[in-house]
């Protein structure tokens, strides 16, 4: 088994389903005792989201390149960014590193291509649904992608900022997000990406009426058939 490095912190909540998938998911593969062979290292959430809304994005590639760096030097295989937003910086830590990144915009193109989705919704921060270095990568993969109106972007930021980052979850925002993937479905998408970690405490499957994508869940099966291969 292959040890997976894991940069967290943004958020703890979003982390803590990281680590609770993977080891669920070598029980479930392996069985008796078995738990993932992980090394993770968690930043400030506070900082980097400073810096990010600063728009200083060397400062925030620097700690991740550092975590990154830490994280290799502790034995990790390979590496997972536990977030979205701070892919924007996934490049420079890649090539920080002497281990592969497992980049999540390929691992959701991945999904959509395997499941014959050519047009998908795609929810997540105001940033990561405002700025392009997420989806078009998703984009480079023949996909056509829709986001909500940014009339909605403020509001999903807020539940996502807001309330799940504070494992806050909230049936009336549970709502409003189902009607944004409703909307996203007559725009014409086929699935929809939940472009955060933290939406997937808020959305399941059986709560939108197509093919539900979760990031973390998508993230966590690419790494688990890369460490027992």
């Amino acid at each position: 088994m292959q040890t997976i490095g894991l940069i967290g912190g943004m958020s703890w909540e979003s982390s803590a389903a990281y680590y609770e998938a993977l080891n669920t998911g070598v029980e479930k593969r392996l069985g008796d005792l078995h738990s993932a062979r992980t090394v993770m290292t968690s930043v400030d959430f506070a900082e980097v989201t400073a810096l990010q809304e600063a728009e200083d994005w060397d400062a925030v590639a620097a700690i991740l390149v550092a975590a990154a760096q830490g994280v290799e030097r502790a034995g990790a295989d390979f590496l997972l960014l536990c977030t979205t937003t701070f892919h924007r910086v996934a490049d420079q830590v890649a090539a920080a590193v002497d281990i592969p990144l497992l980049h999540l915009a390929d691992v959701l193109a991945d999904a959509c291509v395997a499941n014959d989705v050519k047009e998908v919704g795609f929810l997540g921060t105001t940033f990561a649904m405002e700025r392009s270095f997420f989806t078009d990568r998703l984009r480079e993969r023949g996909l056509t992608v829709h986001v909500p109106d940014p009339d909605h972007h403020d509001t999903v930021n807020r539940i996502i900022y807001d309330e799940l980052c504070h494992g806050r979850v909230v049936t009336k925002s549970r709502r409003t997000v189902v009607g944004l993937i409703d909307e996203l479905w007559d725009a014409g998408a086929g699935a929809v990406i939940l472009g955060c970690t933290e939406l997937e405490l808020l959305v399941h499957q059986s709560d939108a009426n197509i093919p539900v994508l979760g990031s973390t869940s998508l993230h966590v099966e690419a790494a688990l058939a890369r460490a027992l291969s």
